[in-house]
């Protein structure tokens, strides 16, 4: 089996700016505020929060069995709100999969909102077999904590 992509589209109520400045650039900070069940801490491991910087995201109670993940910043568009990572190491990566990319960007929707687009890339390891059903889950996780991050802001919008 090959790389198994999955796309998914997120509706904020949230411009692109702020989301982009929250979710992407402030996210050490802000996703152990918004959602402390699945984000426990985001640390910067190397690097200035460009191309080639290691995060390491601790998970919550609610991602407990994950642990952790360690990603890599492979680019970064602040003007075109254009995010690109690869799961390099941790929980996510089980014994199927060699690394996981993530390729976002946020663009404005009609109400003053924004989508935030994703297009995901599980990579196995050797011959491994994908879960489609465990990628499709981690996926929509993922999805609830963006959701969560853009309400957090609503109710917070200072």
């Amino acid at each position: 089996m090959g790389v198994f992509t999955l796309e998914t589209e997120n509706a904020a109520t949230v411009a692109p700016e702020k989301l982009f400045q929250a979710v992407v650039l402030d996210c050490d900070t802000i996703g152990p505020k918004a959602v402390p069940q699945a984000i426990k801490s985001v640390e910067t491991l190397e690097g200035n929060g460009g191309a080639g910087t290691i995060k390491k995201i601790t998970f919550g109670e609610a991602a407990s069995h994950l642990g952790y993940v360690k990603h890599r910043v492979d680019s970064i568009d602040k003007e075109k709100f254009i995010y690109n990572y690869t799961v390099i190491e941790g929980g996510a990566l089980d014994d199927t999969l060699e690394k996981i990319t993530y390729e976002n960007k946020i663009v404005p929707s009609l109400d003053g909102g924004s989508v935030w687009k994703t297009t995901c890339k599980f990579y196995p390891k050797g011959d491994k077999q994908v879960d489609e059903e465990k990628c499709k889950n981690a996926m929509e996780r993922a999805s609830g904590i963006l959701k969560a991050i853009a309400a957090y802001l609503m109710a917070n919008p200072n």
